[in-house]
C-alpha cells in the first residue's frame, strides 16, 4: 500500500489487512493512524462494521472493558445472531478464547494447571532435548529453513507431548491451524477452509475417542476426565479447548523464534551483543516480542454496549480488532519505539494482550524462545542471513505477523 493510497482509503477491508502489501507496510501505516485516526473504521463483510485500534493507552482500556464481548452470544439476541460461516464453526469454537465470564473462568481453570510456573520448569530439559535434536539433522549442511527446521517442529513437539498427540500428525496440524487462523470471508477461502476444518473435526473426534478408551497422564486425558463430570466441559468445548491448546500451542512460539531471529539477523550490532553478552536473552525475548508482535491484531470482540471513543460512538455490534503490533511501537509508550533495543528498560508491550485473555501460554512461549535462541546461537555462532533482508516475505495473515521462510547459513 502506498502512501498516496493510504492518505485516500477511508475504509479498510479484511482482504487488505490480511494482505503481503499491508505486512510490509503497516508500521509505517501504523504510526499515521496513531498520529491522526487512532480509531479507523473497517469492514469485515459478514462481520459487520469494525474499527482498528492503535494506541496503546486504547489497547489497555479496551483489553479490559466489560462493555466489549468475545462470545458474540452475549451481544446478538436469537434474532438477530449470525449464520455460521463454516459448518464447522460450532465445534472448535466454543474454547476460552471466545468466551466471557465466567464461562471464560471455568475454561481457563480446567488448563491452566498445566501452565504454572512450575510445570513449565519441569519441561527444560524436554526442550533443550528437542532443539539439539532438531540442529543436529541441520547443522552438517551448514543451512536450514528456520521456519521448517526449528521454529515450527519445536513447539509442536512440546505441544503434541503435553497434550498426548502422535508427533507423526503434526504436520496436518500446521495446515489445519493456517485453516483456523486465516481471517477471511471471501467463498472460496470458506469453502476450503470448511474442508479443512472438517477434517480437523474428524481427527478430534478419532482422536477422543481413542483416549477415552485408553486415557494417560496427558493434558487431554484430564479434558475428557473434566468433560465427564457434566458440567464441567461439553463434548463441543472438548473439541475446541484441545484445537486452541494445539494452534496457539504452537503457533505465537513458531512467530516469536523466527521475528527474534529475523530481527537479530537485521540488526548486527544486536546479534553481537547478545552473542557477547547471553544473559540479556530474556530482555532480548521481551523486546522481540515488542518489536515484531508474533499477534499483529487481536481476534475480534463485539460491542455490547455503545460508548464513545475519541469522539466517536461506538455502536452495538460493532467489532473491535487492536493491533497489538501498533500499541508495542507507541511512540509515547516506548523510546525510540522503532528501534530494536535487546537493552529495552521498563518494556511494557503487550504482545500476550492484557487482562482476562492473557495468554496462558506465555511463559512456555518465553521459555521455548530462551532454549531455542540460546542453543542456535551456541551451536551456530557464524549464522547469518541466507539472502538480503529485503527477499524476506510476511505472510498475508490477518492476525499473525510471520515470515514464510527464514534461510540461515552456518
Amino acid at each position: 500500500m502506498s502512501s498516496k493510497e493510504k492518505n485516500s482509503v477511508t475504509i479498510l477491508t479484511e482482504s487488505q489487512l490480511s494482505s503481503r502489501a499491508f505486512k510490509d507496510e503497516a508500521y509505517e501505516f501504523y504510526k499515521e493512524l496513531r498520529k491522526s485516526q487512532p480509531l479507523y473504521p473497517l469492514s469485515l463483510g459478514a462481520l459487520g462494521k469494525g474499527w482498528l485500534i492503535s494506541r496503546y493507552d486504547d489497547a489497555i482500556h479496551l483489553l479490559k472493558n466489560e462493555k466489549l464481548k468475545k462470545n458474540y452470544e452475549n451481544v446478538f439476541t436469537a434474532k438477530e445472531k449470525r449464520p455460521a460461516l463454516l459448518k464447522n464453526e460450532e465445534s472448535l469454537t466454543k474454547h476460552m478464547l471466545n468466551s466471557d465470564p465466567p464461562d471464560h473462568n471455568r475454561l481457563r481453570t480446567l488448563v491452566q494447571k498445566a501452565f504454572t510456573h512450575r510445570m513449565i520448569l519441569q519441561l527444560e530439559d524436554k526442550i533443550q532435548h528437542i532443539a539439539d535434536s532438531l540442529l543436529d539433522k541441520v547443522q552438517p549442511n551448514k543451512f536450514m529453513n528456520l521456519v521448517d527446521d526449528y521454529a515450527f517442529p519445536l513447539p509442536i513437539i512440546v505441544i503434541s507431548e503435553m497434550l498426548g498427540i502422535p508427533l507423526e500428525d503434526r504436520q496436518k496440524f500446521r495446515v489445519w491451524s493456517q485453516a483456523i487462523i486465516d481471517f477471511s470471508d471471501a467463498p472460496e477461502r470458506l469453502q476450503e477452509n470448511d474442508h479443512l476444518l472438517g477434517e480437523f473435526v474428524e481427527y478430534l473426534e478419532s482422536l477422543v475417542r481413542k483416549k477415552r478408551r485408553e486415557p494417560a497422564g496427558d493434558l487431554i486425558s484430564a479434558l475428557i476426565r473434566a468433560e465427564s463430570e457434566g458440567t464441567q466441559l461439553s463434548t463441543e468445548e472438548l473439541y475446541s479447548m484441545i484445537m486452541l491448546l494445539i494452534v496457539a500451542g504452537h503457533e505465537t512460539t513458531v512467530n516469536l523464534i523466527t521475528n527474534m531471529t529475523y530481527a537479530l539477523m537485521c540488526h548486527g550490532d544486536q546479534f553481537e551483543k547478545l552473542r557477547q553478552q547471553p544473559d540479556l536473552m530474556n530482555s532480548a525475548i521481551e523486546e522481540a516480542l515488542r518489536f515484531h508482535s508474533p499477534v499483529e491484531l487481536t481476534t475480534i470482540r463485539w460491542t455490547a454496549e455503545p460508548f464513545i471513543l475519541h469522539g466517536q460512538e461506538i455502536k452495538r455490534k460493532d467489532v473491535i480488532i487492536i493491533s497489538l503490533a501498533s500499541a508495542n511501537r507507541d511512540e509515547k509508550i516506548f523510546p525510540n519505539a522503532d528501534i530494536f533495543d535487546i537493552e529495552r528498560k521498563n518494556n511494557r508491550h503487550i504482545a500476550f494482550g492484557h487482562g482476562n485473555h492473557f495468554c496462558l501460554g506465555a511463559q512456555l512461549a518465553r521459555l521455548e524462545a530462551k532454549i531455542a535462541i540460546s542453543t542456535l546461537l551456541r551451536r551456530c555462532p557464524n549464522i547469518q542471513l541466507k539472502g538480503e533482508k529485503e527477499q524476506m516475505k510476511w505472510k498475508g495473515n490477518f492476525l499473525m505477523r510471520a515470515l514464510e521462510e527464514l534461510p540461515l547459513s552456518f
